[in-house]
């Protein structure tokens, strides 16, 4: 398989993602306000990150979609998946309360797999900008020969 198509299929994992948890926090946009209250370390800002949240992975997804800014986007969602899987690893150390916010099927995963989920997609994200990296020093070196 190519680096090309690799990366692409990775990209595309990650929009799928995104919007679908994105799309089902907007549904449900009241509860996850009210779930939020609860978070620790999350304070008096619920409403404020329930908002920005689903707007920030739409945002990543726009950066995915278009090739000129796709190892933006792979950046971004390294960034927000190692948010997330830092912050559900505090939550798993800290406290016994543990409401999930996250909707759909994913709300089906218990939090160890969840932790094991988004470790996943860290991984698939790091492999994809390495990968795009390579590319792109590979494409830069033909056009220097070719010159």
């Amino acid at each position: 398989m190519s680096k090309k198509i690799a990366i692409d299929i990775i990209s595309s994992l990650f929009i799928l993602l995104f919007v679908y948890t994105a799309i089902n926090k907007f549904i449900d946009i009241n509860t996850l306000k009210f779930i939020l209250k609860d978070y620790p370390l999350i304070g008096t800002m619920p409403v404020f990150i329930a908002w920005a949240l689903p707007f920030t992975e739409l945002i990543v997804v726009l950066l995915l979609f278009f090739p000129p800014t796709r190892l933006w986007g792979l950046y971004a969602s390294l960034l927000l998946m190692s948010s997330f899987t830092l912050y559900l690893g505090y939550m798993l150390a800290s406290t016994t309360k543990l409401p999930c916010t996250c909707g759909g099927m994913l709300q089906q995963l218990n939090w160890p797999q969840h932790l094991i989920f988004n470790l996943f997609f860290i991984l698939l994200a790091a492999i994809a900008i390495k990968m795009y990296k390579k590319q792109k020093k590979e494409t830069e070196e033909r056009i220097i020969v070719f010159t």
